[in-house]
């Protein structure tokens, strides 16, 4: 129940907010509008992706061609979980990403590994395509997942990254694409280096955000950053 009296409405009239067509808000019983001091602001939803894999198999440098649109010219070994953000737009509305990026090393991750998988909305599982082990080590990383209480509901995919490097390839794509099948993934291979191969980059992540809009009943932030179910609380 909103607060009465103050901010010019008139003490004594109470009565939840909804909104009408003309999109005005007003006292559904009292009918009269409420000032705009009191419109809840534009909420922004927040959409947690993590990246999954071994050490040099890549995550570092796909999040950065996804969020910066850039390859990196040099990077060190993630200590701990670093992320990085882009906002990006579908059908009008506003989507922030967040792309978690973790250290493929025990010695790493450790005590962050908690962190990194709470409330997450969508995970990314990384390989090397030149890698043998790094394919095989993915079963490890499934296991870690589900053992962190993931929902078989979050949303999973698979990415084979370095593939420009035609002529060192030790994972087929059949291999690929019959793991990814059996567990239920979306199989991408694509180069985070690679200019040209960046769209492949931009879909592995839009195709993520693309299937959790559709689900409706993820939280969002307004835009000054509060949690919107404390503001919404306000109008119940």
């Amino acid at each position: 129940m909103l607060p009465h009296g103050g901010c010019g409405c008139p003490a004594g009239h109470v009565g939840r907010v909804i909104l009408v067509p003309d999109t005005s808000w007003h006292w559904e019983r009292a009918g009269v509008r409420v000032p705009q001091c009191l419109v809840p602001p534009r909420c922004t939803r927040i959409f947690k992706i993590i990246v999954i894999g071994d050490s040099n198999v890549g995550k570092t440098c796909l999040t950065f061609r996804f969020c910066g649109g850039t390859f990196p010219g040099k990077t060190e070994a993630t200590i701990g979980v670093d992320f990085r953000e882009k906002t990006v737009e579908i059908e009008g509305e506003r989507i922030k990403v967040q792309v978690w990026d973790t250290a493929g090393q025990e010695r790493f991750r450790k005590s962050m590994v908690e962190h990194y998988y709470r409330n997450v909305h969508a995970v990314v599982f990384v390989y090397d395509v030149t890698k043998m082990s790094s394919f095989t080590n993915l079963k490890t990383w499934i296991e870690e997942c589900n053992g962190h209480a993931v929902s078989p509901l979050v949303p999973r995919v698979l990415v084979g990254n370095k593939c420009d490097l035609k002529d060192l390839i030790q994972v087929p794509s059949s291999l690929a694409l019959k793991f990814a099948d059996a567990h239920n993934m979306l199989l991408f291979e694509t180069s985070a280096k690679d200019p040209q191969e960046s769209q492949n980059v931009d879909a592995i992540f839009m195709c993520l955000v693309c299937r959790l809009k559709a689900q409706r009943l993820l939280p969002c932030r307004d835009t000054e950053g509060w949690p919107a179910h404390s503001l919404r609380s306000c109008w119940k």
